[in-house]
Order: C-alpha cells, then sequence, then structure tokens
C-alpha cells in the first residue's frame, strides 16, 4: 500500500509505502512528486520484479495489480495498470500486487506460474512478470461477475477473454501460442486437447483439468483487512483537510473546480512549472524533458468524474478511464436507447477496446485522449469515432465555460495549460431522423418511409490490438431512407470523419457529405465521392507512409458505400465481416475473414439492417516495401563527419539531481578508452576529439536516479566543428565510392566452387544483371542494455552485467580501467533477450558504467531507453547482392555469380564472420557453380554485430530470392 501522509497535499520527499505482506512491512522511499511506481517498486526495493524497461507503457513488462478500496461500499476493485507511467502519489491508499505477491519461492508458486512453466511459455523471462499480472487481473475480475460457476479448476472467463487479456504484452523471444495456451487453460470453454505441448500430460487424449495446477477462486487477498482499516479510520481527516498551500508542497488534489482555479491563479503556480495529472499515460507518448514544480491531480474533481444518462445521450465526465466508458457504453438501458443507438454504442466499444491495451485503458483518461489530440496532435482513435457520432464537450477556460462541438473543439487554436476539458456528451440516435439528436444542416424532403441507421469504423495499425498508434482511422455515420415506390436507398444526414493520416486533427469530410445528401448512391456517384475525397485527405508534407494513408481513406469509404450502389452488389451473395473477426488485405488483394451467404430473397433493405453488416469492423494491413527493417540511412543536408569541441548543459530543474559528467578525460591514466574488443580489433568507449558515427557515446551523465539522467542527457548542447573533414560514408554505395572496405582474414574467406564459365556456357538461359537489397533489423530484446556496477576495497570492481559475453566484458572493464582482470568481477544473473546484441554491443554499457563507479568511487547503475538502445547497438548487416545466374530450360541452375558488399558499420565487430555464413547457406542449394566477390563496408553507421542466426538468414532469403527470379523467367513454380 502507499500512504502518502493525510491530506490533499503534501511535500516533496519521504514518500511511506507499505509493502503488504501478511504483517506488512514499511519501507521509506524518498523521491519527487514524479516518482512512478515502476521507480519505486523496481529500482527501491531490492527484490520486487517490476520490470524497467521504456517508460512508455507500450510492451507490458511492468504490469502490476492496483486495487483500490472503497469504505462506503466496502467493495474493491482490481484493475491492471503499467506501473512505469502511473505516478506514486496517483495511487496514495491504493495496494499494488506484483508477480511475488501471487506466488514466489519461498511460500510457493501461484497456478499461473506453474502453468507458465509448464505449458513452456516463458524463455528469457522478462516479459513473465507482466503476463501474469495480465492475466491475474482478467482471472480476478471474470470471476467476479454473476456468471453460471464453471467446472472445478477453471475460471469464468471465457478463451476469447483469457487471450484478450495480454493483448498488451510483448514478447520477443518465446512466441505467442504458448502464452496463449496458458491464458486459455483456464478458461471452462476450452478443449484442453487442443493446447499444445506440457508437462502436465503426454499424449491430447490424457488431458485433463485435474493435472493442471488448479486454479482457486480468491486466493489471493489483494487488500488486506489492516490496511482497509487505515483507509476508514483516515476518511474523516481526508475529507476535512484543506490545501495547505506550503511552499514545498508538489503535490495537490483539489476537491472542486473552483479551489482548481483559486490554486492556478496563484501567484505560486503562474511562477512554475505545473503539471495536470488524471492517468498519466500521455507521458508515454510526450516524454518529459524536464521536472515540473507542481503537480495537481485532477481526479479528486467530482464534476470531471461523472457518468450521467438523460434522454439526449450519455454525458462522461473527462476523468472518466476509457475502460469505464467502454463499461458505460455497454450497459443495456432498454428506456432510452433505440436499435440504431445500441449498435452505434457497440460499435464504439468494440473501436475502443482496439485502442491502446487493457493495462493503459484502466488509467487513461477519455479527456486527456481529446486533449491531447486538440493540444498536440496526437493521432487519436477516440477524437474521430466520437466526431463522427456529433458529440459535444463541455470546456472551462480562464474566461468561463464553453458547451461546443467537438469538430469545433478540435479546429481551436492548440489550449493552454490552464483549459480543463470537464465533459463530453455522446448523444443517442435512433433510425427516426426527425427525431435523432444530431441532424444534418443539409437535410432534404423525402416521402415518408423505412429509415436505417448505418454506422462503422476502421482503422489501420500496425498491430490489430494492444499499442499501436493508427495510420489511418475512420468513422462513417449516414441515416438511408427507403423508398416504398422506386426502392431506391437515399443517403442522408451522414457523418463521415477521418483522423491520423498526417493532419492536425479529425476531421469530417464535409465536402464528401454535402455531395451525397439527398443522393441515390450509383457507381458514377461513388466515382464523383472518390475524387472528392482525394482532394481532401491530403497528408501534411513530412507524413510518413502518405499515399498509403490517402489510399486507406477511399478504400475504407469504398468499402462502407459499396452494398448500396446498385451496380456494385452483387445478387447471388453478399459477402461481409462479422464484428468479431478481423480481415488482413494481402497485397494480391486476399483477405482472411468470415464470409456469410445472404439469400438472394432478402430485400437489400432488410441486409443493410442487419447488424452484422451495419456494425463490421474491418482491421486492414498492407504489405509493402514501405516496411522494410531499420536501418537504412537518411542522409542529412551538409551532413559531415563531426569533430567535437565540447559539451555544455542548459540549467534546467533537473540539474541539481545531476552528480557528474563521465567523459574520455576521466578514463585513468593507465586505462585505455575501450568500450568493446574482440580478436577482429576494439571500439572506443567515447569519442574524444572525433564524433566518427550516428549514436556514438560521448559521455554519461550520472544523476540520483535513472529519469533525473535521461533528462539531463537530452539538456546537453554539443559544440561540434566540420572543418577540414570528409563527407561520411553512410551506405554501401557511398563505400564502393571512396573504397571503404575492412580486410576479411583469408582463413575466413569462404572458397569457390565449380568452374563458373562453364556453367555460364551450359546455360539455356542467363539473367546477366539483377540485385538484391536487405536492411538492417533491431535486435529488440525486451530488457535493454544495462549494468550495475560496485566499487570494492584495492581498486576491485563488481559488474552486474546482462551480457552474452561475460569473460570478454570483463577484460574489457579491466583495460579501461586499467587494472588487472582479476580485479573485475563480472557476474551475469540472466538475460532479457539477446539474440546476439548482448554479446559484444553490451559491453560498452557495462564500461560506461564501471568507469563512472570507479571515478565516483559510489555504485552506479544504468539502462538505456529504448530509443537510445535503438540508435547505439547496432543490428543485422544490411547488404547489397548483384547477381548473375545461368539454368536450363526446365529450370535447373547451372552457375551462379554474385558481388556481396556487407554494410559492416564504423567497426569490424564480427563482421569477418558473416561471408562464411552467407555463402554456407548458399551451399544448400545446387548452383552448379558458385563464385562470388565479398566485400566488408566501413560506413560511418554503428557497428553491426552478430543477430540470430547471423549471415544464415540473409544467405537463405538471397537463394530464394534468385530462385523464384529464375521461376519468374520460366514461368514455372519454385516448387517444381
Amino acid at each position: 500500500m502507499f500512504s502518502n501522509g493525510v491530506g490533499q497535499s503534501w511535500a516533496t520527499t519521504d514518500f511511506t509505502f507499505t509493502v503488504f505482506d501478511s504483517d506488512g512491512v514499511t519501507i521509506k522511499c524518498v523521491g519527487d512528486a514524479g516518482l512512478t511506481a515502476e521507480e519505486a517498486v523496481a529500482l527501491r526495493m531490492a527484490g520486487r520484479l517490476v520490470l524497467a524497461v521504456n517508460a512508455r507503457g507500450g510492451c507490458g513488462a511492468c504490469v502490476v495489480l492496483l486495487s483500490k478500496y472503497d469504505p462506503v461500499s466496502d467493495q474493491v476493485k482490481e484493475f491492471s495498470v503499467s506501473s512505469c507511467l502511473t505516478l506514486l502519489c496517483s495511487i496514495n491508499f491504493c495496494s499494488v500486487t506484483t508477480t511475488e505477491g501471487l506466488g514466489n519461492t519461498k511460500d510457493g508458486y501461484h497456478s499461473i506460474h506453474q502453468r507458465f512453466s509448464g505449458f513452456h511459455a516463458t524463455q528469457c523471462g522478462f516479459c513473465t512478470p507482466g503476463m501474469c499480472m495480465s492475466l491475474f487481473s482478467a482471472l480476478t475480475n471474470a470471476d467476479k461477475t454473476d456468471g453460471p460457476e464453471p467446472p472445478i479448476g477453471f475460471s469464468k472467463i471465457t478463451k476469447f477473454e483469457a487471450q484478450k487479456s495480454i493483448s498488451g504484452n510483448l514478447c520477443r523471444c518465446t512466441g505467442y501460442r504458448p502464452i496463449a495456451d496458458v491464458c486459455k487453460s483456464f478458461a471452462a470453454d476450452v478443449d484442453l486437447e487442443d493446447l499444445g505441448l506440457n508437462t502436465f500430460w503426454k499424449k491430447p487424449e490424457d488431458a485433463n483439468v485435474d493435472r493442471l495446477p488448479p486454479h482457486n477462486q480468491g486466493q489471493i487477498c489483494t487488500f488486506p483487512e489492516f490496511l482497509k482499516s487505515e483507509i476508514t479510520s483516515s476518511m474523516g481527516a481526508l475529507e476535512s483537510c484543506q490545501d495547505s498551500g506550503l511552499p514545498e508542497c508538489q503535490w495537490y488534489r483539489p476537491s472542486g473546480l473552483e479551489q482548481l482555479y483559486k490554486l492556478l491563479n496563484s501567484d505560486e503556480f503562474t511562477e512554475n512549472q505545473v503539471k495536470l495529472v488524471m492517468g498519466n499515460t500521455g507521458s508515454g507518448v510526450y516524454k518529459e524533458n524536464d521536472l515540473y514544480d507542481k503537480y495537481i491531480d485532477l481526479t479528486g474533481i467530482p464534476e470531471l468524474s461523472v457518468v450521467k444518462r438523460d434522454s439526449k445521450g450519455i454525458t462522461l465526465g473527462a476523468a472518466v478511464t476509457i475502460s469505464r466508458v467502454i463499461e458505460v457504453l455497454k450497459e443495456k438501458d432498454n428506456t432510452v436507447l433505440h436499435f440504431g443507438g445500441k449498435l452505434i454504442f457497440c460499435k464504439i466499444v468494440d473501436h475502443m477496446d482496439k485502442v491502446a491495451s487493457p493495462f493503459i485503458r484502466n488509467m487513461a483518461s477519455l479527456g486527456g485522449n481529446l486533449i491531447m489530440a486538440q493540444r498536440n496532435q496526437f493521432a487519436s482513435d477516440i477524437a474521430t469515432i466520437l466526431l463522427a457520432v456529433g458529440s459535444i464537450v463541455c470546456f472551462q477556460t480562464s474566461s468561463g465555460r464553453l458547451i461546443i462541438s467537438l469538430e469545433e473543439f478540435l479546429k481551436l487554436p492548440p489550449c493552454d495549460d490552464r483549459t480543463i476539458l470537464i465533459s463530453i456528451h455522446i448523444p443517442y440516435w435512433s433510425s427516426d431522423i426527425d427525431s435523432s439528436s444530431a441532424t444534418s444542416n443539409a437535410m432534404v424532403s423525402v416521402p415518408k418511409s423505412d429509415s436505417s441507421i448505418l454506422f462503422e469504423t476502421y482503422r489501420a495499425a500496425p498491430r490489430p490490438l494492444g499499442n499501436a498508434v493508427s495510420y489511418l482511422n475512420s468513422a462513417f455515420l449516414v441515416h438511408v431512407i427507403s423508398d416504398k415506390i422506386s426502392g431506391d436507398l437515399i443517403l442522408l444526414n451522414l457523418h463521415l470523419a477521418f483522423g491520423a493520416y498526417g493532419s492536425e486533427h479529425a476531421i469530417r469530410a464535409r465536402k464528401v457529405e454535402e455531395f451525397l445528401t439527398g443522393k441515390i448512391l450509383t457507381a458514377s456517384i461513388l466515382l464523383g465521392v472518390i475524387h472528392l475525397l482525394k482532394e481532401t485527405i491530403i497528408p501534411k508534407v513530412g507524413t510518413r507512409h502518405s499515399r498509403y494513408r490517402a489510399s486507406l481513406a477511399i478504400t475504407f469509404l469504398f468499402n462502407f458505400f459499396q452494398p448500396l450502389a446498385k451496380e456494385l452488389v452483387v445478387a447471388e451473395k453478399i459477402n461481409h465481416v462479422d464484428v468479431s473477426s478481423v480481415a488482413t488485405h494481402y497485397p494480391n488483394d486476399k483477405t482472411n475473414g468470415s464470409e456469410d451467404i445472404m439469400e438472394p430473397r432478402t430485400s437489400k433493405f432488410e441486409q443493410l439492417c442487419n447488424p452484422s453488416i451495419i456494425l463490421s469492423s474491418k482491421q486492414l494491413v498492407e504489405f509493402s516495401t514501405d516496411y522494410d527493417p531499420i536501418g537504412a540511412p537518411i542522409k542529412k543536408v551538409g551532413a559531415e563527419i563531426q569533430a567535437s569541441e565540447g559539451i555544455t548543459f542548459k540549467s534546467t530543474q533537473a540539474s541539481p539531481k545531476v552528480i557528474a559528467y563521465i567523459g574520455a578525460s576521466d578514463i585513468p591514466t593507465r586505462g585505455e578508452n575501450i568500450g568493446c574488443r574482440f580478436v577482429f580489433g576494439a571500439e572506443p568507449l567515447f569519442a574524444d576529439s572525433l564524433t566518427e558515427y550516428v549514436g556514438q557515446c560521448l559521455g554519461v551523465v550520472v544523476a540520483e536516479t535513472q529519469r533525473y539522467a535521461n533528462m539531463a542527457a537530452k539538456q546537453a548542447n554539443v559544440h561540434y566543428s566540420n572543418e577540414e573533414l570528409e563527407p561520411p560514408i553512410l551506405s554501401i554505395e557511398d563505400a564502393i565510392a571512396r573504397s571503404s572496405f575492412f580486410d576479411v582474414p583469408p582463413a575466413m574467406y569462404p572458397k569457390q566452387i565449380g568452374d563458373l564459365a562453364k556453367g555460364m556456357d551450359e546455360a539455356d538461359h542467363k539473367i546477366l544483371s539483377a540485385e538484391l537489397k536487405l536492411g538492417s533489423q533491431y535486435y529488440f530484446y525486451m530488457e535493454t542494455q544495462t549494468a550495475l556496477a560496485i566499487p570494492d576495497e584495492d581498486n576491485y570492481i563488481v559488474v552486474y552485467s546482462s551480457t552474452q559475453f561475460p569473460e570478454h566484458t570483463q577484460g574489457v572493464i579491466a583495460k579501461c580501467l586499467g587494472v588487472p582482470e582479476h580485479n573485475v568481477r563480472v557476474i551475469t544473473r540472466r538475460v532479457g533477450g539477446g539474440f546476439g546484441g548482448k554479446a559484444l554491443r553490451s559491453m560498452v554499457i557495462a564500461a560506461a558504467c564501471a568507469l563512472a563507479a570507479f571515478t565516483l568511487h559510489r555504485p552506479v547503475r544504468m539502462y538505456l531507453d529504448r530509443k537510445t538502445d535503438m540508435i547505439m547497438i547496432g543490428g543485422r548487416h544490411p547488404m547489397k547482392i548483384n547477381y548473375s545466374v545461368g539454368f536450363k530450360s526446365d529450370g535447373k541452375i547451372t552457375a551462379l555469380h554474385m558481388d556481396l558488399f556487407i554494410n559492416a558499420g564504423i567497426t569490424i565487430d564480427l563482421s569477418p564472420l558473416i561471408p562464411s555464413a552467407v555463402i554456407t547457406a548458399l551451399e544448400k542449394y545446387n548452383w552448379g557453380a558458385l563464385s562470388f566477390n565479398i566485400k566488408l563496408c566501413k560506413t560511418n553507421l554503428t557497428s553491426k554485430s552478430a543477430m540470430r542466426a547471423p549471415g544464415d538468414v540473409q544467405g537463405s532469403y538471397i537463394a530464394e530470392a534468385i530462385i523464384e527470379h529464375v521461376a519468374a523467367f520460366l514461368s514455372m513454380d519454385t516448387d517444381y
């Protein structure tokens, strides 16, 4: 339990929280109001397994269970949260359960732990704690429902719900099938024989729930009784306490809007950096570059947490979480909702369920999402779908309160920090356009006839579920009138919303709406709509994949209107996707999804009123060369190798938290500037007078915490000079032109096979010149590079390093510090994913951490944030291949010659091993004669290193690509 004392504001330090073992152990934690739960639990409490990765809420490794107790109703509410984004002060009087709270080596493991082990659902194990807590949260809440009691050993959770519980948790090395099997094993509707390999039974026919570790509802106490008693006894003091207004206070929790603006308008707040906080999930998108003086928690204002229904719609307070919004829209209220309105709410729920991940939605507020969309041009799905249904917002400024449409709100200049979004009103809709709460200004007169509402939402994103910002999202609402005489369908009251395509905010396609209003849709009309939409959806300059995004808008709109156009409706059958399915568009335009066939005798109007047609959600993903692996260099105008003249730091709020800056000048006299070493050569730890490549380390900022160090590093000003320096080599082509190559040791250069000239003479056909290009690939281990260095007596040092090469790491640290190797002890407890990225590349972090600890004579811990890790560490080797191949008419290849160019980066690293690995992969195939010329290119990029199956992956791809080229030339099947 986190208990910061009684009151609505408290001082900067001395946060006290209790780790709720059965007897309650009190541990004191010191930090500012920006301290997160992850920092408190993972970094300040030994043995508590909450894993820090990138503090963006995107991986789920740090998920914990948060429990809140309501003394009035005597109810405990439990839900998963991302501890890296959850501020410690915001969970005052809450309890936090980590994976150790479920089970441990001392008290025994929970059935979730045992099943993860038994189904082989963990490899490096870094993501497993978060997976366990996400699943435990889903099981706990499912067992609280009023559903029928499941068979003994199972939970009330369904297979679908169980798998969805981990939708936001990333795993890099195990693969999701065994993890999904663990989740499904708790569901009563699972067929145990369908589960994969496990240690509980050897054969599928032996599957039995009795063989699984038992699931016991209510086994874990997430909110001990003594904590409830403490909260109950503190209620009176909490309710009567007012803000003290003390200068040293950092955290405020006003009880009303009047009190809030009293704080904001006071001199103390106008002169300081102030952050308004609800769920703090926005910090995962927009990282903080400096500390704040004051924090104001808005969740204590009742008006911002209201949920109100009336005859016109639902009003939701801005502080209501997205998860709560989903719950509210799911609730049945037959007294006020028409059939069309129910379908619209169901569709909004379905789309919101794809936004972020469960542990983010549990803390993220509806208002915070819309404010980010308005102020920061955040690509919000929620803003788009609420725009389509005519939502209205109420917000407060320093001059007064305004109530306007969401469309008008989004068009306003970016809100300042004193603007408070109060509520969002979602209107009810009905098929009767005269009684609709939101009608079109372009309404036309039509004969009295049957009518219906069509509503559908779309989104295209890298992942259908979990944290992935859309490439484009859209939502379409339209009234359809069926003329009883002609049977034609007339379109009225259109709301066509698009967002996330590279615009400042979500928009309504007004020109398209006006063009379609009152019209009967035909193929020619639809063609005109497409032309109008092309003029409307124009991504701003610099938007990535701009053409893809624009084409998505046309695709979504066409898919929505196609069933309404006479000429485009197939009489025999209408294909559609059920609301629960996910469709994927591949380059050959084939889709996977459910297909239903409607009887021809069903009228077109009845077909359109079918909920499964009206409310279908299609997840569209297009594959193209735009999504090649990372690593292709982008040359900036005037880019040159730069000589560093000095580093200064801008003074900020985080500056007093900085302890030291460690650079090349701090390396001991007897030491060397070395950060990485292998048999082929070494790499410097820090750039000294010359910066040779993008991502080169200049120095290390040491601060009180990792967060302070990251903030301080962002304030560095590096002064460069590029006089008398040659332009950098940023590509293989540059290296070829400048003859910039590393030598491959003769003993490691692969041998040619056969006689190339003879093989070419035997060929019936020849491809004399063709080219392949392979990009790089980031390692993406779950645990970023990390190390902990602890100085010992007599120049000894102990380094805990997440490395795959502890013996080489020991030697590099000893050389850097100028001490004997036996003075350095390197310990590797476990590696949270490596794939080769923690072989040589981890040495740089271990050496830098050891140097800082050695210099300051105090323990130093370091872990890279994800962005820095991606910039520094490199990845798989990019390659360029020019080849010529000879082959017979029956497809038999007689000769192959390759010019293979490998981008090694700035240092040689392990690159001399790659040519042999590539050729070995090619030798699995019979080429007749195989000839090659291999060059290792030296470029001004981060050194490339070994990555899972180094060289073999590239070699296999090269072989398959050549075979497909030959097959295409001969118009043959590659498997012939």
